[in-house]
């Protein structure tokens, strides 16, 4: 199977936008998952189970569109029932198609915004779903509301000697490491929401900033926006609230930390985090959570 370099890194079905105003999609039997959170029903663990309409359980219902010429759907309950094996899509994500994956990103991230969104923030009336899914409607005060996605910027930061700068946050085990992250504040633009959110963190000041790729991480509604930036200062001054321990390692001693288990890096092919690692690195590093 061809993999991209982490999971999440394209769109491989169509939105089908154009039916969600009505309920066409219903009458061209589509292919139905079922999910709770961020868990989706699966066959024995690897893979998406999917049903027909008949067999599917009550739920809100979600059109995700159209791929290799067959509407897909999905239907969201509280909880995904035991005997359809539910599996979080973070565990998934590694083992499924780049096409099965597409749709299921798309129905969490629904799912989640749906989930969290019962209530009017004007006038704090209910809302209902309309769109397939893809809106709420307040019928108190006739406001319509859309998914809102959070932007979050995801860096890795080199020095003039080409050693990366890597994190471990507070909530971690001793070892285990990645990029700096940080929610992108009103008002800033994605290259200073890196500067503030580096210095915030470490203490290092950043110059130049590069965009590399972006990334939707749903759990629950961010958009990560990866980035490589260049340190101007090299010492590390840990906030001690976010970020526990910082340290600067070269590509060789990151690959014999790996080796040894010291240093622990996020699993490949699940967040943009490794890759933006890896990318810099020019290769494979062991070990992962």
């Amino acid at each position: 199977m061809t993999r991209s370099g982490f999971a999440f890194d394209r769109t491989r079905h169509d939105r089908a936008g154009h039916l969600r105003a009505d309920d066409r999609w219903r009458e061209a039997d589509p292919r139905v998952m079922v999910l709770g959170g961020e868990h989706v029903a699966t066959v024995d663990g690897p893979a998406v189970r999917w049903m027909g309409l008949a067999e599917a359980p009550e739920g809100t219902w979600i059109h995700l569109g159209e791929q290799d010429g067959r509407q897909h759907a999905a239907v969201v309950v509280d909880r995904v029932p035991a005997d359809l094996a539910p599996v979080s899509l973070r565990v998934l994500a590694p083992l499924l198609g780049a096409a099965e994956l597409s749709l299921a990103i798309h129905a969490v991230a629904m799912a989640r915004w749906l989930g969290s969104h019962p209530f009017c923030p004007r006038c704090g009336a209910a809302t209902e779903v309309r769109a397939a899914g893809h809106l709420r409607h307040c019928t108190s005060c006739g406001t319509d509301h859309f998914p809102r996605t959070d932007p979050a910027v995801i860096m890795l930061v080199t020095d003039a000697e080409d050693r990366a700068l890597l994190g471990r946050q507070a909530a971690w085990p001793a070892g285990r490491f990645s990029t700096l992250a940080g929610f992108v504040e009103p008002g800033e633009n994605l290259e200073d929401a890196v500067r503030r959110e580096v210095a915030e963190e470490v203490g290092v000041t950043v110059g130049e900033v590069r965009y590399a790729a972006s990334q939707p991480w749903p759990f629950p509604s961010s958009l990560m926006l990866g980035f490589f930036g260049v340190a101007e200062t090299t010492e590390i001054v840990v906030d001690e609230h976010e970020i526990a321990e910082a340290r600067w390692v070269t590509r060789e001693e990151l690959t014999v930390l790996g080796e040894s288990g010291e240093l622990v890096l996020p699993p490949p092919y699940v967040s943009i985090s490794r890759w933006l690692i890896e990318t810099w690195h020019g290769g494979s590093i062991p070990g992962h959570w």
